[in-house]
């Protein structure tokens, strides 16, 4: 397996740290991770959108649409068109806080894939399936017997089966350097065996999409757990822990793990930022907080990436524990808590307009030699950046 090998060049400018990151695997192409960490259920019958469109935080309205809507997807050559889009949304408490997430999928419509000969579209009877409307999603395996649990309670008449389906299907990750330029097809651009295998057996014609959180975190789906996608060469497969490097440097969360179940504010984990949340869709469980929440327009702290390093600026590779707490060094006064940590980068929900004051020297509790380091996100929207700075600037 790969692992990470990263090396930085850390500049101090206006107050924050930004950061390159340089890669050994910037030669050898993109990395792909079947991701242990998430499970996979299906939703079906003629409630299914109806039914997630008064749980979730987006506008699940989306999958009811005929097809045609804009994909950012990687093509295969089981394709004839793009399908819709994957979706990210979490289901809340009733007082608005993080319980579950989900990444939803709309199977390849029959009309989206070849037949079996290759040469036209497909038929309902290509596809094993009657037109009846059905949603997958990828979730959170450490929780599943107890989402779908909830899910249950949640279903009372509407017309939908929940289904776990997680021996049938697997949930990947591509990410990592040049995923730019990977738009070829299968191994060094030659033949893609999985997607003519999937042209000819798979039922469902499986792609690639671009995560529907950020273009930075690569391309995400869920395919067939007998089969290798496409465009996954052998020699790229890696450990999941680099995937979790991979967020950790983008300062992503994913999971009841890191999404503390129950207590966690979604706008602190910058679910706005990652495109899970819709202020047009109507009710859902948990709306009325985060609608007012965001409306006042002032999220004083918020999941940052976090570095580990010693008084010399030093990487240190000490274990730091989730739920440690960030201080500042001179006060003690308390800024932010960790929330995931792996060797010397980390996440944690600060306080955003004292993590990146250049004066503030931030500690782990406990740990006073182990020095923190808050990385502000290139995807931060400006409007971010320009509020903690005015907050800093009016302290």
């Amino acid at each position: 397996m790969l692992q990470f090998n990263f090396r930085r060049e850390i500049c101090k400018s206006t107050g924050f740290f930004r950061r390159r990151i340089h890669s050994d695997l910037e030669d050898a192409g993109p990395m792909a991770t079947r991701l242990k960490s998430r499970s996979v259920v299906r939703f079906s019958g003629p409630d299914t959108v109806k039914f997630l469109q008064g749980l979730l935080t987006n506008d699940v309205r989306r999958f009811g649409e005929s097809a045609g809507e804009k994909s950012s997807t990687v093509p295969t050559p089981n394709m004839a068109s793009v399908s819709t889009p994957p979706m990210y949304a979490a289901l809340l408490t009733p007082q608005g806080r993080f319980m579950y997430d989900f990444f939803l999928y709309n199977p390849t419509r029959p009309e989206e894939k070849l037949d079996r000969t290759g040469s036209g579209p497909g038929s309902d009877s290509d596809s094993g399936r009657s037109g009846s409307i059905e949603l997958f999603a990828d979730v959170d395996v450490s929780v599943l017997d107890e989402l779908l649990e909830t899910l249950k309670k949640y279903r009372l008449r509407s017309k939908v089966d929940i289904e776990n389906v997680a021996e049938e299907f697997s949930c990947w990750q591509r990410y990592g350097m040049n995923l730019s330029g990977s738009s070829s097809v299968g191994w060094g651009g030659g033949v893609d065996r999985a997607g003519e295998s999937t042209a000819s057996g798979n039922k469902y014609g499986w792609q690639w999409y671009k995560d529907p959180r950020l273009d930075c975190l690569g391309y995400r789906s869920i395919f067939p757990s007998d089969a290798t996608p496409p465009l996954v060469e052998s020699d790229k497969e890696t450990d999941e822990s680099n995937y979790l490097l991979w967020r950790l440097e983008h300062g992503v969360a994913e999971g009841s793990a890191e999404i503390p179940k129950g207590e966690a504010i979604p706008l602190e984990y910058n679910f706005v930022g990652l495109n899970a949340i819709s202020f047009d869709k109507g009710c859902y469980v948990g709306q009325e907080l985060i609608a007012r929440t965001h409306h006042r327009g002032v999220i004083r702290k918020r999941l940052i990436p976090l570095r580990f390093v010693d008084s010399n600026g030093k990487e240190v590779n000490q274990k730091i524990a989730a739920g440690a707490e960030v201080v500042e060094s001179g006060t003690g006064k308390k800024m932010g808590t960790v929330s995931t940590a792996l060797g010397s980068r980390g996440m944690g929900v600060m306080r955003v307009e004292e993590a990146f004051k250049a004066s503030t020297e931030l500690t782990v509790k406990g740990s006073e030699d182990v020095k923190v380091q808050a990385i502000r996100p290139t995807w931060w929207p400006a409007e971010w950046s320009q509020q903690s700075q005015s907050e800093t600037a009016a302290v």
